[in-house]
């Protein structure tokens, strides 16, 4: 494990320590990224699930919007979950007005889509890129895709059942996507114990896949 490539995750609020042991259990070297120095240290970056109107907030404080929007436009492979999703999109719906965009992924994304807390809800999906039959995915409060350009590849939707939480709007919704050396879901892998994504975004940094 320590000839794995170092990935930082997103400090500053949500789910740090969940993505940070699911990275080391998939090879990497992971570490907590809070300033510009650290951001400049790592191999690729977690965003991780939280509440993506006080993180977007909390990278202006912290002075990482910049270096960050700089460093993905340089390449730097990414993964964004949930909150992480809405932060690395070109534009979201249901934000705030001053809510800051690092434009990783060419598609506009609506915040809350499924609803409040009580609406969390979970799925077993068929993702696209990842091994060994459908991922079970944990929603709490999650976007969903609402258009997204052709560059943007889509890895998994939920079902069509209009009694999915949200209703007949949520219905088929895309839920994962990957952009070049971009990736990210509206879930939470880091709640389930399976690996498989941070897996696959670890080959991604490798550039492996």
């Amino acid at each position: 494990m320590s000839g794995g490539p170092l990935i930082g995750v997103l400090a500053l609020q949500g789910d740090v320590r969940e993505h940070l042991a699911a990275l080391e259990q998939s090879g990497a070297r992971a570490t907590a990224v809070r300033r510009p120095t650290e951001l400049s240290e790592v191999d690729g970056l977690v965003l991780p699930g939280g509440e993506s109107t006080t993180m977007s907030r909390l990278l202006d404080i912290f002075e990482l919007l910049t270096p960050l929007r700089e460093r993905l436009a340089a390449g730097m492979p990414a993964y964004g979950s949930c909150a992480g999703m809405i932060l690395l999109a070109s534009k979201v719906l249901d934000g705030r007005e001053d809510q800051h965009q690092l434009g990783g992924l060419d598609m506009i994304v609506r915040r809350n889509a499924f609803g409040r807390q009580v609406d969390s809800f979970e799925e077993d999906l068929e993702f696209a890129g990842v091994d060994g039959g459908p991922v079970h995915a944990v929603f709490i409060r999650a976007p969903w895709v609402e258009s997204a350009s052709p560059q943007v590849e889509v890895l998994a939707r939920v079902s069509d059942d209009p009694e999915v939480p949200g209703g007949e709007a949520a219905a088929g919704r895309i839920v994962a996507v990957r952009q070049g050396p971009v990736l990210a879901t509206a879930f939470h892998p880091e709640l389930t114990g399976d690996i498989r994504v941070h897996r696959l975004f670890v080959q991604m940094v490798e550039g492996r896949s």
